[in-house]
C-alpha cells in the first residue's frame, strides 16, 4: 500500500452525523452553557465541603485480619481476657533523667489514679508495681494503659486529660513520653498544603513555559483544584461510614491533584489546535470531547480499574487505599469532562491572551524535534530497544532483595513523642520490647490448667533462639487461656523479629502444648503487622494478575490490536520493576536517604508494592493511551506504520511531557511529608512517571512499534468480532473516493513549524 502524500492531505473539519455523538453533543452544550456547568460545579463543591465539615470522618490505621492466627488470638484474649489483657493497649513511656523512678513513686501513683478516671481507660498498670516495667537501672518506666477503643482514633483534645493526668510527674523532673496508638494520636496533623503547595507552582510554570498564555496555563489548574476540593470532600464523608488508613488523604491528594491536571491539560491543548483551524470555540470544544474526551474517559477507567483491583487482595485496609485515590481521580475525570468545555466556551478565543511567550499547541509539519527524534530511533529501532531495556534492567537490580515490613517508630522524626519513646524503652529494656509478641494458649473447654503446662510452656518459650525474655504464663479469669509475653532479641523491623514469629507459631507453640490438647496463637500489634505483611506477599501475584490482564482487556477492546496491547502491559512491568529498585536502594539500602530525612535504612512498608503497582500501572497507561491514540489516528489516516508513531509522538510529545513535568513535581513534594511510607510512595511514582515520560515513551514505544511494523494493528477476526466497540478517539473514519477521511488528526506535511 503507497502511503498517504505528505502535502496533499488536508483535514477535514465537517462535522457528519457519525461525529456528534454523546460525548460531542456534551462538550458543545457545555461550551455553549459555561454559567450554569460553572454554577452546579460550584454548587457541588460548597454542599460537599459544607458535608464534609459537618459529618465527615477521620482515619487510622485500624485492620483486622480474619482467619489469621493473629485475629484468632486477639479474639481470644477479648473473649476471655480481664482487664489486664482486654481492649486497646498504649504505653506511657517514664524516664527519670537522674537517679531512678523509685523518688517519684507518689507522683506515679497518682498520675496512674488520675488515668484511671479518664473515658474510655479500662485499666492502667502502675510500672513500680508490676513485674518487668522498670529497667533494670531504675531510671525508665512503661505505664501500660488499656482503653475500650484504638485511642489514635480519639479526637485531638482527649490529649488534655492525659496531660493533665502526668502534669505532676513532668512538674517532679520525670521525662513524659507517649507511645503507641496513643502516641498516634499526639503526632502533629499530617500538612500536606506545603507539598500541593510546590505542585501548583510547578504546574503553573511548566505550563506557562510549554504553551506560552496565562488563560491557556490557568485552565487546567482550576479544572483540577474544583475537582481535587470536591473529591476530597466526598472521600471525608466515606470516611465517616467506612475505615481510611492515614495514608488515604495523602494519596487521594497525590492522585487527584496529579491526573485532574492531565486530563484537563489534554483536552485543552486539543481544543486550542482544533480552534487554528474551526475558529469556533463552541464547535472545537465539542470536537476536542469526541476525540481526546474519550481518551480521558479510557484513561481514568484504567486508572480506577488498577486501583480497584486492589480490592483482589482481600484485605479491606488496601481495598480502601485504593478506593480513595480512585475516587478522587473520577471525580477529576468528570471535572475535566464538563467543567473544563465551560471555561473553553467563556473563554472563546482569548484563550492565548496575556500571553507570557508565542503560543504553542501541536506541531503541524515534520521538521520539528519530535519528529527528528522519531526518525532517529526508526533508524536504529534494535538499537533503542536494548538501551532502553537496559536502563530499566539495572534500574530494577535492588528490587530482587526488596524486605517487607512494617515502618516503626524509630524511622520517625525525633520531634515526635513516640520516636523519643521508642528510644526510651530501645535503651532501657532492648529493641526487643518495642516489639513483644503475646502468647495465648487456649485449653479447650479445660478450665483447669494442669500444673506442668504453664512451667513447660514458659521453659520452651525461653529457650527458642531469638527470644531475650519470657514472663511467667499467667491464666485467665474463666481459665480457659494461659497468656504469656514474648521479647525478641532484635527490634520489630528486624528480620529476625519476623522469623522468631514464624519460629514460635510452627515449632515452639505445636510441640509444647500437643500433650495437652491446647492450640497455641500469637498475637499483639507486631505480631498483627507481620501477619499483614505474609498476606500481603500471599496476595500481590493475585493483584499482578488482575490487574494486568483487566488493563490488557480493555486496551485490547479500545486499541483493537493484540500486540499493542500485550506490549503496553509488559512495558509497564518494566517500569514498575525499575521503580521499585529505586525505593528498595533509597529506604531500605540507605543509599541517599538522608536527603529525604530517613536517617537509617528501614524496611519497605508491606503495602507500598501493592499500592505502587496499581498506580504506576493505572498512571503508566494513561500516557499509553494518549499516545497511542493518536498513532492509531494518523495509522487510519495514513497507514503509514512509521509515519503513523512519528507523528503520534510528535503530536503528544509536549502535552505528555508537560504533563509528565507536572505530575512528577506534584508527587516529589509530598518528599516533604514526615511519614516515611508517604515518602516512599512519593518517590516511587514519582520515579516511575520519569521513566514513563523518558524511557518508555520516548525510546521502548517507538523501537518496538518501528520493529512491530504492521502487527501492530493485527487482531484476529474471530477475537474482533466478540469484542465490544470501544474506539477511543471517535468513529473509525472511512475513506471515500472523493473525500479525505474525516478524522480530528494534524495533516501531514513537508513543510516545518509548531504552530502559533
Amino acid at each position: 500500500m503507497t502511503n498517504a502524500p505528505e502535502t496533499s492531505q488536508q483535514p477535514d473539519h465537517r462535522e457528519t452525523p457519525a461525529d456528534v455523538g454523546r460525548l460531542h453533543r456534551l462538550g458543545r452544550w457545555c461550551a455553549r452553557r459555561p454559567w450554569w456547568v460553572i454554577a452546579a460545579w460550584l454548587l457541588v463543591l460548597l454542599t460537599a465541603l459544607g458535608a464534609d465539615r459537618a459529618w465527615g470522618g477521620s482515619y487510622d490505621d485500624d485492620f483486622a485480619l480474619p482467619g489469621t492466627a493473629v485475629q484468632t488470638g486477639a479474639d481470644l484474649l477479648d473473649a476471655h481476657g480481664s482487664d489486664t489483657v482486654r481492649g486497646i493497649a498504649s504505653q506511657i513511656v517514664l524516664h527519670a533523667d537522674t537517679g531512678s523512678l523509685d523518688p517519684h513513686r507518689d507522683a506515679v501513683g497518682s498520675a496512674a489514679a488520675e488515668l484511671k478516671e479518664l473515658p474510655e481507660v479500662i485499666s492502667v498498670a502502675d510500672p513500680l508495681s508490676t513485674p518487668g516495667a522498670v529497667s533494670a537501672d531504675g531510671t525508665t518506666g512503661i505505664m501500660t494503659v488499656r482503653f475500650t477503643e484504638n485511642p489514635s482514633r480519639f479526637e485531638t483534645s482527649y490529649l488534655q486529660g492525659i496531660d493533665d493526668a502526668v502534669r505532676g510527674l513532668r512538674a517532679d523532673g520525670v521525662q513524659v513520653e507517649y507511645s503507641g496508638p496513643l502516641g498516634q494520636l499526639a503526632r502533629p496533623k499530617a500538612e500536606d498544603r506545603l507539598s500541593e503547595g510546590i505542585g501548583l507552582a510547578t504546574a503553573v510554570v511548566v505550563l506557562l513555559a510549554g504553551f506560552g498564555s496565562l488563560a491557556a496555563a490557568g485552565l487546567p489548574l482550576l479544572t483540577a483544584v474544583v475537582g481535587l476540593l470536591s473529591g476530597m470532600a466526598l472521600l471525608g464523608l466515606l470516611a465517616a461510614a467506612f475505615t481510611f488508613g492515614n495514608a488515604a488523604p495523602t494519596l487521594a491528594t497525590m492522585m487527584g491533584l496529579g491526573v485532574g491536571v492531565d486530563y484537563a491539560l489534554f483536552l485543552i491543548t486539543r481544543h486550542r489546535r482544533l480552534l487554528r483551524d474551526l475558529d469556533d470555540p463552541v464547535a472545537a470544544a465539542g470536537r476536542a470531547m469526541a476525540t481526546s474526551g474519550r481518551a480521558v474517559i479510557v484513561a481514568a477507567a484504567t486508572v480506577a480499574l488498577a486501583l480497584g483491583g486492589l480490592y483482589a487482595s482481600g484485605v479491606t485496609f488496601i481495598g480502601t487505599l485504593g478506593l480513595a485515590a480512585g475516587l478522587t481521580v473520577l471525580v477529576a475525570a468528570v471535572a475535566a469532562l464538563t467543567l473544563s468545555p465551560a471555561l473553553l466556551g467563556v473563554t472563546g478565543r482569548r484563550i492565548d491572551h496575556w500571553r507570557v511567550r508565542t503560543p504553542v499547541d501541536e506541531p503541524s509539519g515534520t521538521a520539528d524535534t519530535w519528529h527528528r527524534w522519531a526518525a532517529t530511533v526508526g533508524r536504529r529501532p534494535w538499537l533503542f530497544l536494548a538501551a532502553g531495556s537496559l536502563v530499566l534492567a539495572v534500574l530494577a537490580i535492588p528490587a530482587a532483595s526488596m524486605r517487607l515490613g512494617h515502618v516503626d517508630s524509630g524511622a520517625n522524626p525525633t520531634d515526635y513523642t513516640d520516636r523519643r519513646a521508642y528510644d526510651l524503652v530501645a535503651d532501657g529494656f532492648g529493641p526487643g520490647t518495642n516489639g513483644q509478641f503475646t502468647i495465648v494458649a487456649h485449653l479447650g473447654d479445660k478450665r483447669t490448667v494442669p500444673s506442668a503446662l504453664s512451667d513447660s510452656l514458659h521453659d520452651a518459650l525461653a529457650s527458642t533462639p531469638g527470644v531475650a525474655h519470657v514472663t511467667t504464663p499467667v491464666t485467665s479469669d474463666d481459665g480457659a487461656l494461659l497468656i504469656a509475653t514474648v521479647t525478641p532479641d532484635t527490634g520489630p523491623q528486624e528480620e529476625a523479629t519476623s522469623d522468631l514469629m514464624h519460629r514460635l507459631e510452627e515449632d515452639t507453640l505445636p510441640d509444647a502444648l500437643s500433650a495437652a490438647d491446647a492450640e497455641g496463637y500469637v498475637t499483639g500489634v507486631t505480631a498483627a503487622q507481620l501477619a499483614f505483611r505474609d498476606v500481603v506477599v500471599d496476595r500481590l501475584p493475585v493483584i499482578v494478575t488482575v490487574v494486568v490482564a483487566a488493563s490488557f482487556l480493555l486496551l485490547l477492546t479500545v486499541f483493537r490490536s493484540l500486540l499493542v496491547a500485550l506490549k503496553a502491559a509488559l512495558l509497564n512491568l518494566l517500569s514498575i520493576g525499575a521503580a521499585y529498585g529505586v525505593v528498595v536502594a533509597v529506604f531500605q539500602w540507605g543509599w541517599g536517604g538522608g536527603l529525604f530525612g530517613v536517617d537509617e535504612p528501614v524496611p519497605v512498608e508491606s503495602y507500598v508494592p501493592m499500592m505502587m503497582f496499581a498506580i504506576v500501572f493505572g498512571l503508566s497507561m494513561d500516557y499509553e493511551v494518549f499516545l497511542l491514540s493518536r498513532i492509531r489516528e494518523a495509522w487510519l489516516h495514513t497507514k503509514d506504520n512509521h509515519l503513523s508513531v512519528a507523528t503520534g509522538l510528535a503530536g503528544t510529545a509536549r502535552v505528555i511531557t508537560c504533563a509528565a513535568l507536572i505530575m512528577t513535581s506534584v508527587f516529589l513534594a509530598f518528599l516533604l511529608s514526615t511519614n516515611v511510607v508517604i515518602k516512599m510512595l512519593a518517590l516511587g511514582l514519582g520515579v516511575s512517571v520519569v521513566i514513563d515520560a523518558t524511557v518508555v515513551r520516548l525510546v521502548l514505544v517507538p523501537s518496538t512499534m518501528y520493529l512491530l511494523g504492521r502487527a501492530n494493528w493485527w487482531l484476529p477476526r474471530r477475537l474482533d468480532r466478540l469484542l465490544p466497540h470501544l474506539d477511543p478517539e471517535g468513529p473509525t473514519p472511512r475513506p471515500t473516493p472523493t473525500a479525505s477521511p474525516e478524522v480530528d488528526t494534524v495533516p501531514v506535511q513537508a513543510a516545518s513549524g509548531e504552530g502559533r
